[in-house]
């Protein structure tokens, strides 16, 4: 996290606050790919401003909303979360949980998840790392589904889309599903507020990285990573190469060729 405070041209006073999945690091900005979220919403700024109270000044709150910070919350919410989309599915409502993240390896996250699946919440995790979730378990983890994908860039960016009845929430931020990051450490996960910027998140972000088939690995119940089955066709779609074609085409002033908009199904 960075915060900004300054005095704007109209004499008002005015926090802005960058938040990040990965590290201010120029070095491994070169080959590891993060999202940000620059912005001045009171709530998150004033939040931000909170949680650096927190690290400099030792004053402790008993929450930081609308930001979820580990060791404080972060774990019990994430849990909540999982555990609403769970009841969503007993009532017939939409449930669905999207994650992607370098390791999920926490017992009480892991145990939420299978709750979730028995419920009818359909799960999908994009996990670049350790996984020790054992997905496609008949009556237990039979609706869950873990990729990983490991091209030329690192994946180092952490989303999770809850579809919550309907009326999804995406967070982002710099956590796993660790016990490290949950608990030993600071961590902040941030909400997505902005219409325009959840959109890209649900239709030009995640959806790539479900229909990639050329360097996604599926994991098995018997907790072996196999490639995918190319298409009869032979076609093969590959999320990085996807979205570095998005990056050349902003470049080159063309907008985004290619998009996909798969939606959130």
């Amino acid at each position: 996290m960075a915060l900004i405070v300054r005095q704007d041209p109209d004499g008002k006073i005015r926090r802005y606050a960058h938040l990040g999945t990965g590290n201010y690091n120029p070095s491994t900005a070169r080959f590891y790919s993060d999202l940000s979220l620059f912005t001045s919403e009171e709530a998150i700024t004033s939040a931000v401003h909170d949680v650096f109270n927190y690290l400099t000044a030792y004053a402790e709150k008993s929450h930081y909303k609308p930001l979820l910070v580990a060791p404080k919350d972060m774990a019990r919410t994430c849990i909540a979360l999982i555990e609403r989309e769970a009841r969503h599915a007993r009532r017939g409502r939409p449930a669905r949980i999207i994650a992607k993240c370098n390791a999920v390896v926490d017992p009480p996250v892991i145990r939420a998840l299978y709750r979730a699946s028995q419920a009818g919440v359909e799960i999908d995790l994009i996990v670049r790392g350790q996984c020790t979730l054992v997905p496609g378990i008949r009556g237990i983890s039979s609706r869950i589904r873990v990729r990983s994908i490991v091209g030329r860039f690192l994946e180092h960016s952490r989303i999770f889309y809850f579809e919550n009845g309907g009326v999804p929430e995406i967070y982002l931020g710099s956590a796993d599903w660790m016990p490290r990051n949950l608990y030993e450490r600071v961590e902040v996960l941030f909400p997505l507020k902005d219409e325009a910027l959840r959109e890209r998140i649900c239709k030009e972000i995640l959806p790539p990285y479900l229909a990639d088939n050329r360097k996604a690995r599926v994991l098995g119940a018997d907790g072996q990573h196999t490639h995918l089955r190319r298409c009869r066709n032979g076609k093969t779609f590959s999320v990085q190469e996807h979205r570095m074609n998005l990056a050349r085409g902003f470049v080159n002033g063309s907008g985004r060729p290619g998009e996909l908009h798969l939606g959130i199904t």
